[in-house]
């Protein structure tokens, strides 16, 4: 009993006032503070196109399919297309328990259409008429709310649980993140603002938070940052020099044409490419960064004595075994992604010069190497910076 008592102790907030002196807790909670009214503020500011694709006349609902007439669906191979007749049961509102026909049209695009079953819940928008009676039904999609929800909830249980104060640093992170990307960033580009520059300041940003949040107001969330800042930025020139030389378009993304042809085609799509490979690439930069800086605060910690030079050798020798783990992880992660595309073009035997060449793979061989080639270089900005912020703090020397 003790045992489990000491490790709840040990993974609660405890470990928050045990491992700070009260001073530097105050100022973490602060600054923690602050970042939350600043998420919660941000979020709630209207970007102004919130009901741009909103009908005043209708409304969203949960349903259940009580009823699927597939007779009308036509199958060719693996593909399926036609109209699915169903019969859905509204769940809520004030025509909650009333059942209507729909029809579900497929097109015979298995990304795109969705097949239901009786006794499945779904997403559906209900076009009223003019007298308030359903006028029309259209199924979106399965309803996963619900199960969205849940996993978040136990995200944050979990996290919380495990981490502890550190733990509500990381999901504060980590919906900062998500609010100024979908709240600011790309409403700013959908307004006009040059998506490139926009992702610089925002990338730049997030790190500054996340890293001094996680690092604290230290010497050593100050180096996290200022390597991380100059991966991103050197990331940003190479991406566009690189994107240039290649010739690539940012069409090469999935639903980017879809923006040109709903009413932005003032948008520079490859602009907002080259910002997304050194977004994409900066996670790993704090992460490389916060390891090299946290390692050589700690070496400084230990060895008071030890000189500016030898630091920075020893972070040097942290940094190359980092960055050797951390470009593997973005050639995973960036991979993963067109996976499937891949394996068409190995599966048809197209040659492999015809296979790099083609846009859609030199788009992702441009996106992983100019990532790689910033996250090289954040090791030695931020090995360098540490070196000269950490070697000039005063630390007590025992005799």
């Amino acid at each position: 009993m003790g045992i489990f008592k000491k490790t709840i102790e040990r993974l609660s907030f405890l470990d928050f006032y045990q491992s700070n002196s009260w001073k530097e807790s105050r100022k973490d909670i602060v600054f923690n503070i602050i970042i939350c009214l600043i998420t919660v503020i941000i979020f709630i500011i209207p970007t102004s196109f919130e009901d741009s694709g909103v009908q005043s006349n209708a409304v969203r609902r949960r349903v259940r399919i009580t009823q699927a007439d597939n007779t009308y669906v036509r199958t060719i191979g693996i593909i399926k297309y036609g109209d699915q007749r169903l019969d859905v049961q509204i769940l809520s509102g004030r025509f909650k328990g009333q059942i209507f026909p729909t029809t579900n049209h497929l097109t015979g695009r298995m990304e795109m259409d969705k097949i239901f079953v009786e006794g499945e819940i779904a997403l559906a928008v209900l076009t009223l008429a003019d007298d308030d009676t359903i006028a029309m039904i259209r199924i979106i999609d399965h309803y996963r709310t619900d199960k969205i929800i849940i996993l978040a909830g136990l995200f944050v249980i979990f996290t919380i649980i495990l981490m502890g104060w550190m733990g509500l640093k990381i999901l504060l992170t980590f919906i900062f993140t998500a609010v100024m990307l979908i709240k600011v960033l790309y409403p700013l580009a959908l307004h006009g603002f040059n998506p490139m520059l926009g992702a610089i300041v925002i990338s730049t940003l997030i790190s500054a938070v996340i890293l001094f949040l996680v690092g604290g107001f230290s010497r050593r969330g100050l180096s996290a940052f200022l390597g991380t800042a100059s991966g991103i930025l050197f990331t940003a020139i190479l991406s566009y020099v690189v994107t240039v030389w290649f010739k690539i378009h940012g069409v090469v993304r999935p639903f980017a044409e879809m923006l040109l042809h709903t009413g932005y085609g003032h948008l520079n799509l490859t602009h907002l490419f080259m910002g997304g490979i050194f977004i994409a690439a900066s996670g790993a930069m704090m992460d490389l960064s916060m390891s090299i800086a946290a390692a050589m605060d700690e070496i400084k910690e230990q060895q008071p004595a030890i000189s500016r030079m030898q630091l920075i050798k020893s972070g040097y020798i942290v940094a190359r075994q980092s960055v050797g783990t951390m470009s593997t992880t973005l050639l995973l992660a960036y991979s993963a992604e067109y996976t499937a595309m891949i394996m068409v073009f190995i599966a048809q035997g197209i040659p492999l010069e015809n296979i790099i060449n083609m846009v859609w793979v030199s788009s992702e061989i441009v996106h992983t190497l100019v990532g790689c080639f910033g996250l090289t270089l954040v090791a030695p900005f931020t090995v360098f910076t540490s070196g000269l912020l950490l070697s000039s703090s005063k630390r007590h020397v025992s005799p």
